[in-house]
């Protein structure tokens, strides 16, 4: 099975990431947390990448140059929220909350929001001031009403799905980092890489990593005619997947690069610190393993021990 990208597909994203670099890249999250002019930086660069005139619920071209849009804002900790405003409804940037405790990563911008949850209810939003929180610098608080109509499971799933191309391109980023520093960090005479206990963490790490990069391709490419309940289970399932391969990423990162990676002179630091709202929110894998139960039972869920549902 071909699963490479089409090269117009991968051009775009050289070029997203070219962009992205000349704003800064991770440091340039840093210096977000203080000046939000910066922020609106990022709006910029997206917008004059023609961002804003995806139409990801158009068609297969719109969606995967968005996905790999994402996965480039996620390598470079894009301060800005691309995948609500991608999902904006009449104006109104998408986000997913946890009715239980909502919040909103980057709420505190300018302009209009409407939140959901994952069985698709509509709410109104009042939202807090910035809390400046170390984990999730730009988590704001919000107070949401009574469920006030719905809005289409197909988004739903697709901001799952496109949150989860941005967490994929955190930890491909974060891997790289922790590869090069092994490579280079001598330690008793010898590479760190050369010590067995460590090539075995980076290389658990680095197929983790691989095979959410396949089933981010493979779910991103599912035929749309499928049914609606297939293609959720299929976003709950690239999330879970997303949220517990970060979690292993981020533990092998932090432990190998030791203390440095705790410092945001690292982009290590950076990269997990603005990525923990997306592995938490709107919920984290615990959460995610229970929602997918019913799936199984139901037959939503495809695995290699059950047959393919047709379209």
């Amino acid at each position: 099975m071909k699963t490479t990208l089409p090269q117009d597909i991968s051009d775009f994203a050289a070029v997203a990431a070219k962009r992205f670099d000349r704003l800064g890249g991770p440091a340039a999250a840093l210096r977000a947390e203080r000046d939000d002019s910066v922020r609106d930086a990022a709006r910029v660069a997206l917008s004059e990448l023609g961002a804003f005139e995806l139409d990801v619920r158009s068609g297969p071209d719109d969606v995967l140059a968005a996905a790999v849009l994402c996965q480039t804002a996620g390598a470079r900790a894009l301060p800005y929220p691309l995948v609500e405003e991608l999902l904006a409804i009449d104006g109104a940037r998408l986000a997913l909350v946890n009715p239980e405790a909502p919040r909103i990563d980057h709420g505190d911008l300018p302009g209009d929001w409407i939140a959901a949850d994952l069985d698709g209810n509509r709410y109104r939003l009042r939202i807090a001031s910035r809390t400046n929180a170390k984990l999730g610098p730009f988590l704001v608080p919000a107070s949401i009403s009574a469920p006030d109509g719905t809005v289409p499971a197909a988004d739903v799933n697709l901001h799952l799905v496109l949150g989860s191309w941005r967490i994929l391109g955190a930890m491909q980023r974060s891997l790289q980092i922790v590869t090069d520093h092994v490579q280079a960090r001598i330690q008793f005479g010898k590479p760190l890489a050369d010590f067995q206990a460590v090539r075995f963490a980076v290389a658990d790490a680095s197929v983790a990593v691989r095979g959410l990069h396949e089933l981010a391709k493979y779910t991103i490419c599912r035929p749309e005619s499928l049914p609606v309940r297939v293609h959720s289970a299929d976003a709950l399932v690239l999330r879970f997947k997303a949220t517990d391969t970060a979690r292993q990423v981020l533990r092998t990162s932090h432990q190998l690069l030791g203390a440095l990676g705790f410092c945001d002179e690292s982009d290590v630091s950076v990269l997990d610190r603005h990525t923990q709202p997306l592995i938490r929110l709107p919920l984290g894998a615990e959460a995610l393993g229970l929602r997918l139960i019913s799936d199984v039972r139901d037959g939503s869920l495809e695995t290699l021990f059950t047959e393919p549902v047709s379209a």
